[in-house]
């Protein structure tokens, strides 16, 4: 008897799940339909519908952090593609691998330009490391497996595959095999020797980045710090960072450009280790962009995709920092119960007291949030992400792919309101999925960060239309309501006695609790 047919569809979905890629967060239409059932009678998928492509695409950067593989994504044709690119442009700065399959229209129907035609490989390349179309029902197994693997490309890329409909709905489909993951690229070895001279007493620093960032990695240079009296940084925004008591606390390099000026001043010679040497988000009239001090000797000893750990090994040992106890390990340490009307202290505070242990936190809190680092690096044990491509709306679909990836572990999503609603629609998917998430919305009622963000540029006296087109009060945004709407149960505080209580109430169940913090 001979083998049943499969298509180019169903040879996909072999594929994908041969080369570990269990998850699949979509948004399909029309030219994907082959597909979804393929996804349908083909087992070991985890399909997640997501109402807006930005969700899908966000949820697959939260789920690559936490898994360390891909999951896919389904998305229709070039406009579907365009919707999600702002969280593609978070996850290749977060060095996130994801694998999107695109449909496209037949080959024989490209040339009639019909409504939805579009350059899908040209939406693709600027968020994309590796773009391919196949061109048959036999290749599409083949670049399944070699879009994983790209995917897989340390720390991590986006790999886009594009998959026109008469490919997907064609005989003679070929699952392939798994490929073999390309190993780290190696650290610049011959800088090591001066890498672990220039790190000498309170004048250097050792900058990290990436998954130097890991609890391991970060003893390690601990143990380099105490060794050598450097300082010890991360970037601004990181991808992944391991915090809390019985941990090696690392600050960040601060977002506005005077203090970071200053927190960088210090530092003569500056070691690179997963990191990029510090620069300004935005240019600013009559302000650097370039934070080190001018004449900083800065050593690139590791880029973000080589091995980092080897990197860190390495440097210890160059140091003679391997049997030195690692410095600023942070103690524990609760803040006492904070009373009376909510401020970002008080915030702080509370958040701090009622992280739970091995929770993982998603942080768009964006202005609301830059005091929160120093209350809670001795909280219980915790993962920190944060948005690294700074286009808002991440952190919703981030926590749905974090829940996903990990559903042992607690997820608290710190989200400014005007960054929540860029992707509200995730709501909806925590509560079809059942996510274990709990959601702070900070209802300051306007996008907070731009205020300042207009005098940095030199505007000093901004008029009422200025400050109108920053403000979200007319009307205000009833975060409660849309949370019942879209199955996620809810509640409003602006004191402090009820947010602790109202986390604590979120963190006792299993599904999404959203809570609305006025501000």
């Amino acid at each position: 008897m001979s083998e049943p047919k499969m298509n180019g569809a169903e040879s996909l979905v072999h594929s994908l799940l041969s080369s570990g890629v269990e998850v699949c967060f979509t948004n399909p239409g029309t030219s994907e339909m082959h597909f979804v059932a393929a996804l349908d009678h083909i087992p070991g998928m985890r399909s997640v519908l997501a109402l807006q492509e930005g969700v899908a695409t966000g949820a697959a950067d939260g789920y690559f952090r936490m898994a360390g593989k891909p999951a896919s994504t389904l998305l229709h044709l070039g406009p579907g593609l365009a919707n999600g690119v702002s969280n593609l442009h978070n996850a290749k700065k977060a060095g996130s691998g994801v694998v999107n399959i695109v449909g496209e229209h037949a080959s024989s129907h490209i040339a009639l330009d019909a409504p939805l035609t579009a350059d899908i490989e040209g939406i693709a390349l600027p968020v994309s490391h590796w773009v391919r179309t196949s061109t048959s029902a036999a290749a599409v197994g083949k670049d399944a497996a070699e879009a994983v693997q790209a995917a897989m490309v340390a720390p991590g890329q986006i790999a886009t595959l594009i998959l026109p409909s008469d490919t997907a709905w064609d005989d003679g489909g070929v699952p392939h095999e798994a490929l073999d993951r390309a190993p780290p690229a190696p650290f610049a070895e011959d800088l090591l020797t001066q890498a672990a001279q220039a790190l000498d007493g309170p004048e250097s620093l050792l900058l990290l980045g990436g998954n130097a960032l890991g609890e391991s990695n970060l003893e390690l240079a601990g143990r380099i710090a105490a060794q050598t009296g450097c300082g010890l940084l991360s970037e601004w925004a990181n991808a992944r960072l391991e915090r809390g008591a019985g941990r090696v606390a690392i600050g960040r390099v601060p977002y506005p450009i005077d203090i970071a000026l200053e927190v960088l001043k210090p530092y003569k010679r500056i070691v690179l280790l997963g990191a990029r040497a510090p620069i300004g988000f935005f240019a600013y009239p009559g302000k650097p962009a370039i934070l080190t001090r001018d004449g900083a000797e800065i050593l690139p000893l590791a880029e973000a995709g080589t091995d980092l750990t080897s990197a860190l090994n390495a440097l210890c040992d160059a140091t003679n920092a391997r049997l030195t106890p690692p410095a600023h390990i942070a103690a524990p340490e609760v803040p006492e119960r904070q009373q009376g009307p909510i401020n970002l202290d008080t915030l702080a505070a509370t958040i701090a007291r009622t992280i739970p242990e091995d929770a993982i936190i998603v942080d768009e809190s964006v202005t609301t949030g830059r005091g929160f680092s120093p209350l809670t690096k001795g909280a219980a044990r915790h993962t920190w992400l944060n948005n690294c491509g700074g286009s808002i709306g991440y952190g919703l679909p981030v926590a749905i792919g974090a829940a996903i990836a990990c559903p042992d572990r607690k997820v608290m999503a710190l989200i400014g309101d005007g960054s929540a609603m860029y992707t509200v629609q995730a709501l909806w998917s925590m509560a079809r999925e059942n996510l274990d998430v709990t959601i702070l919305i900070f209802a300051n009622r306007s996008y907070k960060i731009l205020r300042g963000e207009l005098s940095n540029v030199g505007v000093q006296n901004p008029g009422p239309r200025a400050i109108d087109m920053l403000s979200l009060d007319r009307p205000d945004l009833q975060w409660v309501d849309m949370a019942n709407s879209m199955g996620v149960e809810a509640c409003r505080v602006s004191e402090c006695e009820a947010l602790e209580l109202a986390i604590e109430t979120g963190l006792a169940t299993s599904s999404p609790y959203l809570i609305q913090v006025d501000l």
